[in-house]
């Protein structure tokens, strides 16, 4: 017997804590840690390294002891700020985009897909009705004045 969890399929026997395959953790330990929290790639663009930000040309570089300074404080300062906010902002921002989303759901669920499928119908008729108009009045117009204009002959002539 197999399940689902996140991103891969697991035998059943594999996720028993102590198991071969996931000694001492459960089945969500497991399956966090062998799945990315990024599936979509949604942020793929805030993925900056040190090097991305702070870029020495060929040629001029700074002391070894400064680069491996500002380094080290550059990537903890970034690690443990976005965990502080991670831990003070996270889950009410969670529940702000979940409440958001599930409204925006709602939204297009009862209100716009309706009322853009009421729309097709009611122009559905009002194009029938439009489409003879332009049939009965436009038609013999325009072939009226492509016959005119029909025996017309240009010719193109180069005088050197």
């Amino acid at each position: 017997m197999s399940i689902t969890l996140g991103c891969r399929k697991y035998k059943l026997q594999h996720l028993v804590p102590g198991s071969h395959c996931f000694p001492g953790k459960g089945i969500l330990e497991a399956a966090l840690a062998e799945c990315p929290l990024d599936l979509n790639l949604c942020s793929s663009l805030l993925q900056i390294d040190f090097e991305d930000v702070i870029a020495e040309p060929e040629g001029t570089h700074s002391f070894d002891g400064i680069w491996k300074a500002s380094f080290t404080t550059f990537t903890v300062t970034k690690y443990w700020f976005y965990r502080l906010l991670s831990a003070i902002f996270g889950i009410p921002m969670a529940l702000i985009w979940g409440i958001y989303f599930a409204i925006l759901s709602f939204l297009h669920i009862w209100a716009v897909v309706p009322c853009i499928r009421s729309y097709l119908i009611e122009i559905q008729c009002i194009s029938r009705v439009y489409s003879i108009c332009i049939h009965t009045f436009c038609d013999p117009l325009f072939e009226a004045i492509g016959k005119m204009f029909s025996s017309i002959r240009a010719t193109v002539r180069k005088e050197i």
